[in-house]
């Protein structure tokens, strides 16, 4: 796999000098529909990405997660009912009802669109960062959207908060550190594509694509504020050609953005080796950590409000950031 690193990028000559046989945004064919994944802070940014942006989403993975607005705008009850105590208890009436009133005003995506998706929640049984009960909230949550027979929950597998793989040489399944992949002999990212997608073909040994670095601040004037300078796009070589794609996005959790932990993230899940031999490009956001103004040391995605108290609608500005990106990657 190559890495090339581009810089003052535009739509028009966003890949036209670099290295030759570099892919060019002209000459994807991607669909319009895309697909969602995240991993803790990022299956929250996924959840909410879904029910704001669900006309253009067939489908989302949320892995460590829990419900959609758990926080309700508020960190003291993030850290209280959405992250890792026992006697976490969100309020779902509360809930429900505000995502009701979003809906009712616009600023989500009509109850409609998401009915037909495809839901995959995962939670490791031994996860200490965030309560695994979390994710049958969440399971619930989605059940009064979605069609039941369209949501997998997978909740008794012994892991600790990390992306599972079946790779051998990363850290311990039992322990929640960084990068928070780990060697669980499960195949999270085969797992979550298969029930998305449907059938998926078997991921290559090593990648062949091209893992491109993009300005997100160049491609969206939105992400400017909130995100960081540089995201990731992987491109196999099947979508440089041209032949037909699907845009995949996958969400990063707390410490585990590129300015954390290098390339480990957009390159260990596997996800890269199952879009080479299943037509998907790979888009990576990134967030950016800062100490004040907002608070975020630890580049999560905003899930409990830090940038304003609308983040979990289409006028959030992580959400309207990441949708600006998506929509100048598509056709």
């Amino acid at each position: 796999m190559r890495v090339v690193k581009l810089s003052a990028l535009t739509l028009l000559s966003l890949f036209a000098t670099t290295l030759n046989a570099t892919p060019a945004l002209s000459d994807l064919k991607l669909e319009q529909s895309i697909t969602l994944s995240g991993l803790s802070s990022g299956a929250y940014m996924a959840g909410q990405y879904h029910v704001a942006f669900a006309e253009q989403v067939d489908g989302v993975a949320m892995l460590a997660g829990g419900p959609v607005y758990c926080a309700q705008n508020s960190l003291g009850l993030a850290l209280e009912h959405c992250f890792n105590k026992d006697t976490s208890a969100p309020d779902i009436l509360a809930i429900k009802q505000y995502i009701a009133a979003q809906r009712s005003a616009g600023k989500l995506a009509p109850l409609i669109t998401l009915k037909d998706d495809k839901i995959w929640i995962f939670h490791g049984a031994k996860d200490a960062t965030v309560q695994p009960k979390l994710a049958t909230l969440l399971y619930e949550q989605y059940k009064q959207w979605v069609t039941p027979e369209n949501i997998v929950l997978i909740n008794d597998k012994p892991f600790a908060h990390t992306f599972p793989t079946d790779r051998p040489n990363l850290g311990s399944c039992e322990r929640s550190e960084a990068p928070h992949l780990a060697s669980c002999g499960y195949d999270a990212s085969g797992s979550l594509l298969q029930h998305l997608l449907g059938k998926v073909k078997a991921k290559t040994t090593s990648t062949t694509g091209t893992l491109l670095e993009i300005n997100q601040h160049q491609l969206a004037a939105a992400a400017k504020d909130t995100l960081a300078e540089i995201g990731y796009l992987y491109v196999p070589v099947s979508c440089a050609a041209g032949e037909p794609c699907k845009l995949h996005v996958s969400f990063h959790g707390c410490k585990q953005n590129a300015n954390s932990v290098g390339d480990a993230f957009v390159t260990g899940t596997d996800l890269n080796n199952y879009a080479d031999t299943n037509n998907l490009v790979i888009f990576y956001p990134q967030t950016v950590a800062s100490s004040i103004n907002p608070f975020n040391p630890n580049a999560c995605w905003d899930w409990w409000g830090y940038t304003g108290a609308d983040y979990a609608t289409k006028t959030g500005p992580q959400l309207q950031a990441v949708h600006q990106l998506v929509q100048a990657l598509l056709p």
